[in-house]
């Protein structure tokens, strides 16, 4: 892990700005904004069955370590309340939810319906029930009062938002003060080798990966193009801060394929 706080922003076609036309890109596609959330729910509900298998062939198992360094970064203490948004087949929860106990709450949402049920089904079979809630929500419009949560946590799900800057301020606003925001997300690799040899596994084994296993080569093909779309390290960062987060700052891991950016809510 390396924490980064200074290196140079580049440009991204990602950073909202007020000024947006009426489209934005659904991997390396230019879609109508006002569709863009169902062709990703389209990706979603397809991939949701396989969903943990494919994570574990794509990454060779290594999302596992991604994932135990946010609960080990999220500090999270029993009796508190964490919102985990994309939160899938609730890895995330699963673990927040042991950390925060019987007296605490963890909110799996997930704006897809098809995710959402795969990840009750998977945590229930396993017996965590009491302190969980499902909600089927927005990122955009979280449908949580202001200063709710201690920790939210948004893992692999930011980059399929159409509009991340409405989603990072409603995240703010839901946070408690003090609380922190964790964005777990595939970033951009730091060596230009490294940069490369990611760029070939992803556009052909990824979509091979995905007709083999889960008999779908185009949503994997969709989401190795969104995590090229996705804002870079530096962009990403000032994207918090301008949604109201302070002290924000970000750890690359695996060579900056995946970085985890955390902010605070003063």
């Amino acid at each position: 892990m390396s924490e980064q706080q200074s290196a140079p922003a580049q440009d991204n076609p990602t950073r909202d700005n007020g000024a947006q036309d009426e489209t934005t890109h659904f991997g390396f596609r230019q879609v109508p904004k006002s569709q863009k959330a169902s062709q990703v729910a389209d990706v979603f509900h397809s991939v949701a069955g396989k969903y943990d298998l494919m994570n574990d062939l794509m990454s060779m198992g290594i999302h596992r370590l991604w994932k135990r360094f946010t609960i080990e970064l999220s500090g999270v203490r029993p009796g508190q309340q964490v919102l985990d948004i994309a939160g899938g087949t609730g890895d995330l929860t699963m673990k927040f939810s042991d950390l925060v106990g019987p007296s605490g709450r963890v909110v799996l949402a997930d704006i897809n319906a098809s995710m959402l049920q795969v990840g009750r089904d998977r945590l229930t079979d396993r017996g965590y029930a009491a302190n969980i809630e499902y909600v089927q929500a927005d990122a955009e419009h979280l449908p949580f009062p202001d200063n709710t949560f201690n920790v939210v946590s948004i893992a692999f799900g930011l980059r399929n938002v159409t509009d991340k800057d409405q989603a990072l301020r409603d995240m703010a606003r839901v946070l408690k003060p003090g609380g922190k925001v964790m964005v777990l997300e595939f970033s951009k690799p730091t060596n230009p080798l490294l940069s490369k040899a990611y760029d070939t596994y992803s556009f052909s084994a990824l979509p091979l990966m995905g007709q083999l296993f889960a008999g779908d080569s185009e949503s994997y093909r969709y989401l190795a193009e969104s995590i090229r779309m996705h804002p870079d390290q530096e962009t990403l960062k000032g994207m918090m801060e301008d949604a109201g987060l302070v002290n924000c700052r970000y750890y690359n891991m695996t060579g900056g394929i995946v970085a985890l950016h955390v902010g605070t809510k003063p």
